[in-house]
């Protein structure tokens, strides 16, 4: 691991303010990058990231953006060089449920909102990550990780298919995009979480569901966040210098 002096470049990690894309933008510090923490509404979560962060010696800005709407993805990347330098990497974390639902019961509103934020989102921010990183386009090549999903190959009925089905086209880009820029310098991996113990669950309206569902799980219990971030950093990190297009499951088996 680089120390926190030590600066590899810029990271940016969407839905940095919580949760998994917390505990990446921690790690991410201590492994010596510099860390955009992207956020949508909550500015004293993602600046109390950025806070920890700069007291542990690091690097880090929180910036404001909603990524499913094209110039606040484009303004997000201009802002996180303009502030902490040339871009190495990106982490496609920022995503929502929209809540428990059956099909025959998602509304119209819902399904294109998680759409939006889940699939536009990533595809802009991968879009704007190539832009900047290519050696094609004058760049020094770099990395990108999406956090998918295990729901994308169990599918989650009778809870979320629809966020289910998002995950799905997060792993299609993936392999897609990296057999794409592999000759930019431009590695593209994902890491699909199984059962997480952070607040998407309460968010989506049942908070016990960790420990409900634990008992289904292999490895008999959800995962912490930190336990992502180390798969995220490893796949972003040299010791990953051969894998692309991989979708990485950390799921204690499931």
């Amino acid at each position: 691991m680089a120390s926190m002096s030590e600066n590899l470049g810029t990271l940016v990690v969407t839905g940095g303010s919580r949760g998994i894309g917390a505990a990446i933008a921690r790690l991410g510090a201590r492994h010596g990058y510099a860390v955009a923490v992207n956020f949508v509404a909550d500015e004293e979560a993602a600046s109390s990231v950025v806070r920890e962060i700069e007291k542990n010696n690091g690097r880090a800005k929180a910036i404001r953006a909603d990524v499913s709407k094209e110039q606040d993805v484009v303004q997000l990347f201009e802002k996180a060089e303009r502030n902490l330098g040339p871009l190495v990497a990106l982490v496609n974390n920022a995503g929502i449920t929209g809540g428990f639902s059956r099909v025959e019961d998602v509304e119209v509103s819902t399904l294109e909102r998680v759409l939006a934020v889940n699939v536009t989102g990533a595809f802009l921010c991968a879009r704007e990550a190539v832009r900047r990183m290519s050696k094609r386009r004058g760049g020094k090549g770099g990395a990108i990780v999406n956090i998918s999903s295990r729901a994308a190959q169990l599918g989650s009925p009778g809870e979320w298919v629809h966020y289910a089905m998002t995950k799905g086209a997060i792993d299609t880009l993936t392999i897609g995009l990296a057999r794409e820029v592999a000759d930019d310098g431009i590695r593209v991996n994902a890491v699909a979480p199984g059962l997480v113990e952070t607040d998407i669950h309460a968010a989506a309206g049942d908070p016990d569901r960790p420990q409900r569902m634990a008992p289904g799980i292999p490895l008999g219990r959800g995962a912490q966040p930190e336990e992502i971030a180390e798969a995220v950093l490893w796949l972003l990190s040299p010791s990953a210098a051969y894998v692309t297009g991989a979708i990485l499951a950390v799921s204690g088996g499931r």
